[in-house]
Formats: C-alpha cells, structure tokens, sequence
C-alpha cells in the first residue's frame, strides 16, 4: 500500500467515524430543553483515568462536553444512544468509588461517578426510563407458542 492510499484510507476512516456521531446527533437538539443535565465523573475508554463532564440526556441520548456552556454549534465529545444500551445500575461494590454507575451496551460497560446519591439516583432512573422507551418490545405477533398445533 503506497502512502496516499494509507493517507486516503485513514481519511475515509475520520470522516465515517465523523459521519457516524453527526448521524448519531442529527435532529437532536440537545442545546435546549434536555431532559436532564449535570457534571458527571467519566472514566476513559482507552486511558482509564477519571475525567469530569457535562453530560446531556434528551431524546434517548446521552451526550457529554467538556464544559457546561453548550450551543448549538458544540460538538458533543461523545454519544451513547439509550437504544444500545442494556442496563444502567450502581457501581460502588465494582469501583469501589461513592456514587459509582455503569452504563453496560452488548459491547462495552462504561462507568461514572456522581457527585451525591441523589446525583446517582437521579441519572440512573433517567437513563433507565430512556432506555425502556427506546427498547423494542415484543409484540403479540413476535411471541411463539410451541405448545399450539399448526
């Protein structure tokens, strides 16, 4: 592989990691009316040290920004959709950190520290509610009944 095809492809590959978190926040306006906003300890996904956030949860998304001054023309550090995910419970026994959680999607668990238990409590039930609302449920027509002669 010559340099421009490597520089091409690591440019293909900026760009679709680019267009993936614009798709992710596209129709979003996380800027006004969240549903609920706060400073948030974030552990990092590839260096494991603890860094502090100002995390948004509106329409099924967390996002989280370096500083608490968020505009329309921010962009988020990172997104996690409420639809990916599978639980979100208290991580304190894990960490062995006051006020831990962790955010588990089928391929990674994330975790974060709040400032107070009620500051856990608090984004635990408002990212359980969202993803409840986002998960798909079973309908009538999806359940298989083997018991029953076709």
């Amino acid at each position: 592989m010559s340099i421009s095809d490597s520089m091409a492809s690591l440019w293909r590959a900026a760009t679709a990691l680019t267009q993936t978190q614009s798709t992710q926040t596209d129709g979003v306006e996380f800027w006004s009316n969240p549903e609920r906003t706060g400073w948030l300890m974030k552990q990092g996904e590839h260096i494991k040290t603890w860094r502090r956030r100002w995390f948004i949860l509106k329409q099924g998304k967390l996002f989280w920004f370096k500083d608490s001054t968020v505009t329309r023309v921010c962009k988020p550090r990172g997104v996690i959709p409420a639809a990916s995910c599978l639980t979100v419970k208290g991580a304190e026994d894990v960490l062995h950190k006051q006020y831990a959680f962790e955010l588990s999607t089928r391929n990674d668990t994330m975790y974060f520290i709040a400032d107070s238990e009620k500051e856990k409590e608090d984004w635990i039930n408002s990212i359980g509610r969202s993803i409840v609302q986002r998960s798909r449920s079973v309908t009538d027509s999806e359940i298989v009944d083997y018991d029953s002669k076709r």
